[in-house]
């Protein structure tokens, strides 16, 4: 919007106006704006839900010094959403069709997290939406999101159903059709997995925060045809909006983890967690770094894995792998403290956050 008032039709009134054009100002400017606005309304909304009783329950598969944090208010993602749809579209370019994507697909990740949330909250138990309802809705969503960037790039790069795979020289594959389904499975898949590592304070949004940091600099470059041809990156026109996009969702989790961190103030509840595993996904589809996702949010890909060795070791043998999953909560149970989980974990998605940028020369 900011772009259309100021670059477009006031720069002629004012030459400084011409800043509007940057996408590296816009980012910072999108960043701070989240920010102020999620505080802001953190501040009022978090009083409001321990107001109305709208608390967290302990779900029993969790361990037993959880039950403490029941009671914590919940939902919680409604404050990283409002301040990220709200900077989005003030600071991005509205005339993008990807922009308008990423944020219907992000849309309807938050609708389903908040009709859980709200079911369980109803019920007063953990009981939202059965896990294959809540799974059919998030594959519709992904489906739709995926077939409408698919299409939206059929026009903006040269193989929109290629899958680009870094550090091999020449790595593409074109997958047809097929696509759809490969970022079907990366857009769910991703959500799920936020969504598992959402179970500490903290835990999720910080491995969030450095996952964006690289999808930034990937976003940018992919949508700036100098540099994605120096760096053998694909050029998408119109992806560099991405870094806005993402900007945004960091100045919200930034001012969500000012209440977040531990001990919690809030949690932010499948509200925000399914949306934020899907927006990640969606962004990594666009800008054909999905590889690039799945290094730099290597802390979600060990929890998932860590579920699923869980569930087939003791269905298989009877046996659990871990004292329980996913892995975060192992470590509590062998007396880390919850506090030294989370750093350590951010630490470590730091690291591969760090390493996933070399697959921006290494290809």
């Amino acid at each position: 919007m900011f772009y259309y008032i100021f670059y477009e039709k006031l720069l002629h009134f004012f030459s400084p106006f011409n800043v509007f054009h940057y996408i590296t100002f816009r980012s910072i400017m999108a960043s701070v704006t989240a920010l102020i606005f999620s505080l802001w309304f953190a501040n009022r909304f978090i009083p409001y839900l321990r107001k109305m009783q709208i608390k967290d329950s302990f779900k029993g598969y969790e361990p037993q010094n959880h039950m403490q944090k029941a009671g914590t208010p919940t939902i919680g993602g409604i404050i990283i959403w409002s301040g990220f749809f709200i900077s989005s579209i003030l600071w991005a370019r509205l005339d993008n069709a990807l922009v308008w994507i990423s944020l219907l697909g992000t849309a309807l990740f938050v609708l389903i997290g908040f009709l859980d949330d709200f079911l369980k909250i109803k019920r007063g138990k953990n009981d939202g939406l059965k896990a294959r309802t809540k799974m059919a809705f998030q594959v519709v969503s992904a489906l739709l999101t995926a077939y409408l960037i698919y299409f939206a790039e059929s026009k903006l790069t040269p193989c929109s159903s290629c899958l680009y795979i870094p550090f091999i020289k020449n790595g593409v594959i074109n997958l047809g059709y097929f696509y759809l389904i490969f970022a079907v499975f990366v857009i769910v898949g991703t959500s799920n997995a936020v969504n598992l590592t959402d179970g500490l304070d903290g835990l999720a949004t910080g491995p969030s925060l450095t996952t964006i940091m690289p999808l930034i600099i990937f976003a940018y470059v992919s949508g700036n045809i100098i540099f994605s041809h120096y760096l053998h990156v694909p050029h998408i026109k119109g992806a560099g909006e991405m870094s806005i996009i993402l900007a945004s969702l960091a100045g919200s989790l930034l001012a969500f983890l000012w209440y977040n961190c531990y001990p919690a103030e809030v949690f932010m509840g499948d509200t925000g967690s399914l949306a934020l595993g899907a927006l990640l996904g969606i962004v990594a589809v666009i800008v054909k770094e999905e590889i690039v996702l799945a290094i730099a949010g290597g802390i979600f890909v060990l929890e998932t894995v860590s579920v699923i060795i869980q569930v087939i070791s003791y269905k298989t043998t009877g046996e659990r792998v871990f004292k329980m999953a996913p892995i975060h909560h192992h470590f509590e149970l062998k007396g880390w403290a919850e506090s030294k989980v989370i750093v350590r974990f951010w630490i470590i998605s730091l690291i591969l956050a760090l390493l996933s940028l070399t697959a921006l020369k290494l290809r």
